[in-house]
């Protein structure tokens, strides 16, 4: 069942994630039990879920009200690992862009740190 499926959308828009963090993922579906939740640092009470189908950033401050969410991934035949994959960015906030580049970079960064937990250890 989707997080925000009953939720209205403000607005969707086309998007694309960078190979590097799409990969990420698909290997964090493999190897970590999902759902995947994480601070948005700078951003008071915003928080990432990341899920089987689909990426949320909420507010945790309101009861996971979402703000962003990734869905709708067009990965079907995906043969080259190194392209962008294209989705959908439904906002559910009038000023929701704010957050998308924090929320993304928040992603990659606790992805990274999850599947690889000694690469920051000397």
């Amino acid at each position: 069942m989707s997080r925000v499926g009953e939720v209205p959308v403000y607005a969707q828009r086309e998007d694309r994630l960078e190979a590097e963090l799409y990969n990420l993922w698909r290997r964090a579906r493999l190897h970590l039990p999902l759902p995947i939740r994480f601070d948005v640092p700078g951003h008071a009470g915003a928080e990432m879920i990341i899920e089987e189908h689909e990426w949320v950033c909420v507010n945790g401050l309101q009861n996971d009200l979402p703000i962003l969410a990734w869905v709708e991934f067009e990965d079907e035949h995906r043969d080259a690992l190194h392209l962008p994959v294209p989705c959908k960015l439904n906002y559910y906030h009038f000023a929701a862009s704010r957050l998308r580049a924090a929320a993304l970079e928040a992603a990659r960064e606790t992805l990274d740190e999850l599947l690889h937990p000694k690469r920051g250890e000397s």
